[in-house]
């Protein structure tokens, strides 16, 4: 039986989460094959679910796979929650979610601690190594309300981010494209493009200036694009990478802080302001969160 949290989902796209394990050329061989029922009618892979439709689905075997570990059920600290959406402060160190080497993220963690949640799924995704807000819809209603807000640019997000160096105040707005690409390392990165490069995504970030110290620049970062590695990419091009980035940053620099008095080993990047409307109710929400203590103690200690 198709539940709220299932609701306007594709057929193909809910036997694959139902069925885990399962092949995909397994899951779409059956429903072409009529094998898949809704409402004891065929069903093709595009057909969208509702409330209430019953799903018939074949006996299946799902392959003998090697135990996972299990993620540990943790609960992050909440800065906003309701029945439709949840908005956490997403520690420094943790995935969002699991895969690429790592067993499991935030959302399997909370999905662990919560296991009466009917629907708990990630609207966006932070880095690893990133701080800060980050939400989690209940609802599939809630989810591709505000993914659409995403997608058009209609939420506000705000990084404090601190550099290296002396960040010029003229220099507010960066538009430089970026370009995705695997490196011989295997790794995804992302470089700076060129206009008229077919893979180049235009990208804009939003810069103003909030502190200077004698070694670095506190900033607060607005992104008009959520490209991956956006504000890494483009803080780093301009000659100013962000303090403690272990994949662009300036390793001497980052190294020598981290064995020093302040021992800061992170990376300094912070999502510390959402502002969206509230995919039920329209109203304007804001939320903050205010920056992690090593990051405090890091600028106080230079001043």
């Amino acid at each position: 039986m198709v539940d709220e949290g299932s609701a306007g989902q594709r057929l193909d796209n809910f036997l694959l989460r139902e069925l885990k394990g399962v092949p995909k050329t397994h899951v779409y061989r059956v429903i072409r094959a009529g094998e898949v029922r809704v409402n004891k009618g065929r069903a093709h892979a595009d057909t969208r679910l509702e409330i209430g439709d019953e799903v018939r689905i074949p006996p299946v075997r799902l392959p003998e796979r090697a135990q996972a570990p299990a993620a540990p059920a943790r609960e992050f600290p909440i800065v906003f929650e309701d029945e439709h959406l949840l908005v956490i402060d997403k520690p420094a160190g943790v995935a969002v979610h699991g895969g690429s080497g790592v067993s499991y993220g935030v959302i399997e963690a909370l999905r662990r601690s919560r296991p009466e949640a009917k629907f708990l799924e990630l609207v966006h995704r932070l880095d690893k190594e990133t701080s800060g807000l980050l939400m989690i819809a209940k609802k599939r209603s809630a989810l591709t309300n505000l993914q659409d807000q995403l997608r058009e640019r209609e939420t506000g997000k705000t990084y404090a981010a601190l550099v290296w160096g002396d960040w010029p105040e003229k220099l507010k707005v960066i538009d430089v494209p970026l370009v995705k690409f695997v490196g011989g390392d295997g790794e995804r990165w992302v470089r700076p493009g060129k206009p008229d490069e077919d893979e180049a995504k235009r990208s804009i970030s939003l810069v103003k200036v909030v502190q200077k110290t004698k070694d670095f620049s506190l900033l607060d970062v607005t992104i008009k694009t959520g490209r991956t590695h956006q504000i890494r990419v483009h803080l780093q091009q301009a000659g100013h990478a962000i303090v403690g980035d272990p994949k662009y940053g300036d390793f001497e620099r980052n190294r020598e802080l981290a064995r020093g008095p302040a021992k800061f080993d992170r990376m300094f990047l912070h999502a510390r302001r959402l502002q969206f409307q509230h995919p039920a109710t329209g109203a304007t929400v804001t939320c903050e969160a205010p920056l992690p203590g090593p990051c405090m103690e890091l600028l106080g200690s230079r001043a």
